[in-house]
C-alpha cells in the first residue's frame, strides 16, 4: 500500500509541478507522415542506431558543469530546469557512456574526462550520511527537494547511481593513468554511501533522510517494485553493510513478498505493489537489473529470470489483447511503464502506466529496455519505431519519451530515467557487457551471497 501511495504521489508531483507548468504548450501532436520506409537495416545496424540515439541525451544532452544527467529535456524549451541533474537517472547514464565507448560511438578519452568531472561533482555535492539527494542542482551541487519533507538524502536514487558507480570502476580499473584514478574516485564515492544509517535500527530500509525531517516519510522499501538493488548493494557494501535480515524481514515481508497468481496464464511469481497485484510498470524490471543480471539467478523467493521476463510478457500480452480497445495497440506497438503521459484535456503529464493504470500511451523505453526478456517482441517495436514511424516518434536523442496512437499525440520530450535503460539494457542482450561488469564485482558477489542468492553464470 506505500508503495501504491509514492507512484500515486510521483503521479501527482510530475502532473502538478515542474512537468505540469506550460504543459499546454510542451506536447504536441503527431502530424501525417509520408509511407512507411522499406526494412532495409539489419537487426545490428538497427540495434546499433538506438543505442547511439539513446546514448546522445547523456553526450550532446548533458548538463553542462556537472556532466551528469539532467532530468529532463524538452526539445521546444530546452532550458527547461536546464540545471536539474537526477542521481538514478545519472547512474543510468554513466552505464550508457561505457556502452558508448565499447561501441565506439564516443571517444574514450573524452568519456574518461566528462566521467571525471562528474565523479568531482559528485564528491563536493549534498550527502546526506553519504547518501545523494534525488535532484541536485547541476551549477552548485546543492540538493533540490523532490516533494514535501524529501529534501535529503534518497537511498533508491542513490543505489541506481552506484550501479554505474561500480559499473566504471570495473570497466576502467586496468586502463591507464587516467582511468585508473576515475575508477579509484568510483570505488571511494560508492564505498562512502551509509548504507546501514537507512536502516534506521530495523532489519529493513528506509527510502528517505532528512536533516530537517529525520525519518519523517517513514516510507520502508518493500517488495515487489524496483528497490531490490537497495538492498542488494546495502549488503554488499564493504564499510557499511545493512544486516541480511533486513533484506528477508523488509524487503520480502518475511516471504510473503511469493505469490501462486498468474495474468495471462503467465506466473508473477511475486506480488507486486500495485492496487491488484498485478504486473507493474516495466521500470520494476528494469531499473535494479541494468547491473544485476537476473539470467540463473536464484534465492529460496524465486527465479530472477522468470520473475523478470514474466514481467515483459505480460505487459506485452496485456497490449495484444488490448482490453480497453486502444487505436494502434498491437504486437508491434506495446510497452507500459512510467513516463509522461497524455492528460484527459490534451495535455502532458506524468504517469505509471501499467494493466491496472492504462491510459492509451505507450513508452518506448518500456519495450526497448526489455530486449534481454522479450528479443522478437521487443524487436518488432524497433523496427515499428525506426522503420514505420522515425518522422513521428523518434529525435534528436532517440524515441521520443511517450506516444498515443490513439489520440494522434506525442510528447517531444525526454526524462533521463527512460531515456537511460536503453542503451544498457540492449547491450545486456547483446553481449552481456553491463550485466558482466557489475556482477563480477567481489562486493556484488559476497553481498549476493550473504543474501542467499545463487547464480549457475558467475558461479556462486
Amino acid at each position: 500500500m506505500k508503495s501504491n501511495l509514492l507512484l500515486l504521489f510521483l503521479i501527482f508531483f510530475y502532473s502538478s509541478n515542474s512537468i505540469g507548468q506550460n504543459n499546454k504548450t510542451t506536447s504536441k501532436t503527431a502530424t501525417k507522415t509520408s509511407k512507411p520506409t522499406i526494412a532495409s537495416s539489419t537487426d545490428e545496424q538497427i540495434l546499433d542506431q538506438v543505442q547511439k540515439d539513446a546514448i546522445k541525451y547523456f553526450w550532446d544532452y548533458a548538463e553542462p558543469n556537472s556532466k551528469l544527467g539532467r532530468e529532463r529535456y524538452h526539445t521546444d524549451d530546452p532550458n527547461f530546469e536546464a540545471n536539474k541533474v537526477t542521481t538514478g537517472g545519472s547512474g543510468f547514464g554513466l552505464m550508457s557512456l561505457i556502452v558508448g565507448v565499447e561501441r565506439g560511438f564516443i571517444p574514450r578519452a573524452e568519456a574518461v574526462s566528462r566521467m571525471t568531472t562528474a565523479m568531482n561533482f559528485l564528491e563536493k555535492a549534498d550527502r546526506f550520511h553519504g547518501a545523494w539527494s534525488h535532484w541536485m542542482d547541476g551549477t552548485t551541487g546543492k540538493a533540490i527537494s523532490f516533494g514535501n519533507k524529501d529534501d535529503g538524502g534518497d537511498i533508491v536514487e542513490t543505489a541506481f547511481l552506484c550501479q554505474g558507480l561500480i559499473a566504471v570502476r570495473e570497466y576502467f580499473k586496468n586502463g591507464n593513468d587516467q582511468e585508473k584514478a576515475l575508477s579509484a574516485k568510483a570505488d571511494k564515492l560508492w564505498k562512502g554511501v551509509e548504507w546501514k544509517w537507512y536502516t534506521n535500527g530495523e532489519n529493513a530500509m528506509y527510502w528517505h533522510w532528512s536533516p530537517t525531517y529525520q525519518w519523517e516519510m517513514k516510507f520502508k522499501l518493500e517488495g515487489y517494485n524496483e528497490c531490490l538493488i537497495a538492498y542488494i548493494l546495502g549488503a554488499a557494501s564493504p564499510t557499511h553493510p545493512i544486516p541480511n535480515a533486513a533484506y528477508h524481514e523488509g524487503w520480502t515481508r518475511n516471504g510473503t513478498i511469493a505469490t501462486t497468481k498468474k495474468q495471462y496464464g503467465i506466473p508473477l511469481v511475486f506480488k507486486y505493489n500495485t492496487v491488484s497485484g498485478n504486473a507493474g510498470p516495466l521500470f520494476w524490471a528494469q531499473y535494479s537489473y541494468l547491473g544485476l543480471d537476473p539470467t540463473k539467478l536464484s534465492d529460496k523467493y524465486a527465479n530472477y529470470w522468470e520473475l523478470t521476463q514474466n514481467q515483459s510478457k505480460i505487459i506485452y500480452k496485456y497490449c495484444v489483447v488490448n482490453p480497453k480497445k486502444w487505436k494502434g495497440y498491437s504486437d508491434k506497438c506495446w510497452g507500459l511503464t512510467a513516463s509522461y503521459s497524455r492528460n484527459k484535456d490534451g495535455s502532458t503529464g506524468y504517469s505509471a502506466h501499467d494493466t491496472d493504470n492504462d491510459l492509451g500511451v505507450i513508452t518506448p523505453t518500456a519495450a526497448l529496455s526489455s530486449f534481454p526478456y522479450t528479443p522478437t517482441e521487443s524487436m518488432r517495436f524497433l523496427r515499428f519505431l525506426y522503420n514505420e514511424n522515425k518522422a513521428k516518434y523518434v529525435g534528436i536523442a532517440g524515441p521520443y519519451d511517450a506516444f498515443s496512437p490513439h489520440y494522434n499525440w506525442v510528447t517531444p520530450r525526454y526524462l533521463a530515467i527512460d531515456q537511460g535503460t536503453i542503451a544498457p539494457m540492449i547491450e545486456n542482450y547483446r553481449t552481456g557487457l553491463i550485466w558482466k561488469l557489475f556482477m563480477n564485482a567481489p562486493e556484488v558477489k559476497q553481498g549476493l551471497t550473504n543474501l542467499g542468492f545463487h547464480s549457475a553464470k558467475y558461479g556462486f
